[in-house]
């Protein structure tokens, strides 16, 4: 099997290029990235690592979820949050060229290099990098979390085990991003000068907030959508 490469290329507002090239593993899903040598402190794992870490200093000495992230932070640390960008994302399927804000398009990047890093509590992502939707919105991201869990309960059930219908483990998987970000968020305060990387992880955070408060008013928002079922 082919590996599953997505690549990013953005135009700064002084028309300086950055390219960024994403290559999964096919199977596992994983980064195949090599680790940089001598990676700076900010990536190391006891450094505001999340309180909620599974990983241990004595077996981990970086954070994979910071190495995974590391080329990008260094290529944008002077680029600011609302500055305009070109950005062309070419996948497997489709290409989509779009002008936006560096916060916006390094989101996206984001996203996608977090949902493959190793990382123990983003590893339940793989299945939306493996599709992966550039500048998703709230909803479209609700949305496909929603519909990716549900899959992999169906997979789970299929196997003889208790599925959870009632999305109490999605509450609990974003619960738990919401402490990776707020560490992340205090890994790249340290790490960089400008805003941009900081607020990229925000707005992830942003998504992730909204979806355990979807879950408990049930969704209803888009309720709608399935009527065809819901009345035949």
């Amino acid at each position: 099997m082919d590996s599953v490469v997505i690549e990013y290329r953005f135009r700064l507002s002084d028309d300086k290029i950055e390219e960024f090239r994403v290559e999964l593993d096919p199977l596992t899903l994983n980064l195949m990235t090599a680790i940089p040598e001598n990676p700076p402190l900010w990536t190391e794992l006891g450094f505001h690592q999340c309180p909620n870490c599974s990983l241990e200093t004595a077996n981990h000495r970086y954070c994979p979820l910071a190495l995974s992230i590391l080329d990008i932070v260094e290529h944008f640390d002077h680029v600011l949050s609302y500055d305009r960008i070109h950005l062309d994302v070419h996948a497997e399927d489709r290409h989509i060229s779009q002008q936006t804000s560096a916060q916006q398009g390094l989101s996206s990047l984001m996203g996608l290099l977090i949902a493959a890093s190793g990382c123990p509590h983003t590893e339940y992502f793989k299945p939306m990098a493996r599709f992966h939707l550039p500048l998703a919105s709230r909803d479209e991201t609700v949305y496909r979390a929603v519909s990716t869990y549900l899959l992999a309960q169906y997979f789970i059930q299929r196997e003889g085990r208790e599925a959870d219908f009632q999305l109490k483990g999605l509450k609990k998987i974003y619960d738990d991003i919401q402490e990776v970000n707020y560490a992340v968020a205090q890994r790249l305060r340290a790490a960089s000068e400008a805003d941009s990387p900081v607020n990229a992880i925000v707005i992830l955070d942003t998504y992730a907030k909204a979806i355990p408060f979807l879950i408990e008013d049930s969704l209803d928002y888009i309720k709608y959508l399935f009527d065809p079922f819901i009345k035949n």
